[in-house]
Order: structure tokens, then sequence, then C-alpha cells
């Protein structure tokens, strides 16, 4: 791709830096502020729009705000003739890819209408929840893994007989990626879940072998950490020596850390597409390599 600009939202301004830095890229100056009733209001300034900009911009929590944010820039660098590349590190309502009771809402497909509305000609995310949602997006839409920057990080640590585990059967690709990356072994915990409370059992497959061994529990993301902690409880009993979590977004709704912690986990690592405490990883070296062969 030719000398592109950046925009930095004001969900992921150090993020944002840290890719342009990478990029040799011109950042775009971004005026904002909110008025007195909480809406946003943008200018931005400083440079040609008749190329790409490439807009940095998570939806965590507040996810509505952070969302709509998005899309007001987005909607002016377009309607001025930029090409418009959203990079969003954490997709908020990646989850809601599909119903599964009658009336629920597909909010990510509603999400992608917005997108397209506002003028996005290519969408850039993260560890997306489940690969089938990228299928809603009419622009040409990407989810890279930050699993060889988690794997690198964890590998630092001393491990004795590293178990990689991953919490259900949607985290299988992930667990064996990151045991693929550490040399390691893993498995796959068997969850269930009843679609009308939300309540989740975990059980440990046949054969698993924890005893002794040092455990890596990885997944895209942690919301509430029920099901991180019924993990490591599970594992803690089994005989595991250390147990510890990976993962992309740390979303760490009220009590998830604690409630981990009392389970037996030891450590979080995580990235910074959700900034905090616990985000040790940066996945800009990610975004700026993937920008690069756009």
């Amino acid at each position: 791709m030719d000398e592109v600009y950046l925009v930095a939202g004001p969900a992921s301004k150090e993020l944002a830096e840290k890719t342009a830095k990478l990029l040799r890229g011109k950042t775009l100056e971004v005026q904002h502020k909110l008025f007195p009733d909480g809406e946003n209001y943008f200018r931005v300034t400083g440079g040609e729009m008749s190329r790409h900009v490439i807009v940095i911009q998570s939806t965590y929590p507040p996810q509505d705000v952070h969302l709509m944010q998005l899309m007001l820039l987005s909607s002016k660098l377009a309607e001025d003739g930029a090409k418009v590349i959203a990079v969003v590190p954490y997709l908020a309502y990646a989850r809601q890819h599909r119903s599964f009771l009658q009336g629920e809402v597909v909010s990510l497909k509603a999400v992608a209408g917005l997108m397209a509305a506002a003028g996005i000609r290519r969408m850039v995310t993260v560890d997306i929840h489940n690969v089938e949602g990228l299928g809603f997006f009419s622009m040409p839409a990407h989810s890279i893994s930050a699993i060889p920057l988690l794997a690198e990080y964890v590998s630092k640590s001393l491990l004795s007989k590293p178990l990689v585990v991953g919490p259900d059967r949607g985290s299988s690709v992930r667990a064996e990626a990151m045991a693929t990356r550490m040399d390691a072994d893993y498995i796959v915990m068997e969850k269930s879940r009843d679609r009308t409370t939300g309540e989740t059992t975990v059980a440990m497959p046949a054969g698993a072998g924890v005893s002794g061994r040092d455990v890596v529990v990885v997944d895209d993301l942690i919301s509430t950490g029920g099901t991180i902690a019924k993990t490591a409880k599970l594992l803690r009993v089994n005989g595991a020596k250390k147990v510890i979590v990976a993962c992309t977004h740390a979303l760490l709704a009220e009590g998830a850390m604690e409630r981990m912690k009392e389970a037996g986990v030891e450590d979080l690592v995580a990235t910074d597409t959700i900034p905090g405490k616990h985000s040790k990883v940066t996945v800009a070296p990610l975004l700026a390599e993937f920008i690069r062969q756009l």
C-alpha cells in the first residue's frame, strides 16, 4: 500500500500511536470533545483525503459510544474522499453472530451494516469471536490472530511441562495454535451452556493428564471470568501445578479477576486491544505488518 494516513480514535490513542510509529506513517490531527449533553464533536485536519486513511478505534465498553465515534470519524473521512480502512482491535457485538432463540437480534449483522453506511471500505479486527461473523460485512473484512504474540510472551515464563488448555470447543483452533508455538501439548474442555439462563458447565476430557503441569488457558476474550474460573478450579482439583490465563481481549466485567484468582488463576496475560492493567502484549506490530501487506 502507498503512503497512508492514520487516525487515532479516542478509544485507541496509544495503540494507534505505536502502530503509526512502526509504519512511519502520518497521523492526522483529531479534535474531539463532548457537548454538555454527551454527544461527540470531531474535526479531522492535516492531510489530503484522496488516499487511504486508517482509523484505529477499538469498541470495548462503553461499546455504543465507541462504535458511534468510529462511525462519525469514518463517515466524515469518506465524505471528504478518503478510502477508509477501519482497524477495530476489539469488535463489539461479535459474540452475537447468530440467533439461538426466536426473535433474537443478530447484532453483528447490524454493526456490519452501520460500517458500510459510514463509508468504510475495509474492516480489520483481531481475533474475532467466530470467523463466520466476517460474512456479514459487505466490504473485505479480516480477523488477524494475536496468538503468536501471546505465545511468545508466555513462553518467556519458566513453565514446567506446559499444557495449553482451551476452555471450550470454540477455542480449539486457538489452543492448537498456541500449543504449536510453545511446542507443548493441548487439550480442550467440554463446555455446555443453557441458552435461556446462560449457565455453563465445564468438564475435562478423559485422559487429560494435567497433574504436576503448568497450564496455560487460552481464549479470545474474558468477560465475567466464569468459564475460566470453572476451568481453573477443575484443573487445580486434578493436580495442575500452576494456572495462567492468556487472552486477546480482557473485557473483565466487575469481579472477574477476583473470581478467577479465587479459582486458582495465578496470572492473566492480555493484549492492548482493550487497554488495562493486564494488557502486557501490544498488537501494534501485528497491525502494522498487516497494513503493510494491504
